[in-house]
């Protein structure tokens, strides 16, 4: 078991809060030190902000009016493959790699593999 304290502020340095959080890891002692648990921890967010804030802000999917039968499923699934092919072209920025797909035909063909490199 271990627990992770965190002390925030919002933007301006003002209103300080304190989280605590508390989990449970299968890691051996000898290799749940607490730097290697912190790290981590800390990689778990980097899935969120790389792929769900994505999802959330760039493709707006909270928004999105597929429910039924198995359209929620595949349009996110074409989302993820979306974010993949940009991510694999070096696309830092995915709302920019889409836009840029948008004005330049020829390079969201390329990314599929449609058109010569």
């Amino acid at each position: 078991m271990f627990q992770i304290q965190r002390d925030t502020t919002d933007l301006l340095g003002a209103h300080p809060r304190r989280e605590v959080a508390y989990g449970i890891t299968s890691l051996p002692p000898a290799q749940a030190d607490p730097a290697r648990l912190l790290a981590l921890n800390r990689a778990h967010w980097t899935i969120e902000n790389k792929l769900h804030w994505v999802r959330d802000v760039t493709f707006d999917e909270d928004r999105c009016r597929i429910r039924t039968g198995a359209g929620a499923h595949a349009m996110a699934s074409l989302r993820n493959l979306a974010i993949s092919l940009l991510r694999l072209a070096g696309a830092e920025n995915i709302a920019e790699g889409l836009r840029g797909c948008t004005w330049n035909r020829a390079q969201a063909l390329r990314l599929i593999g449609l058109a010569p490199a």
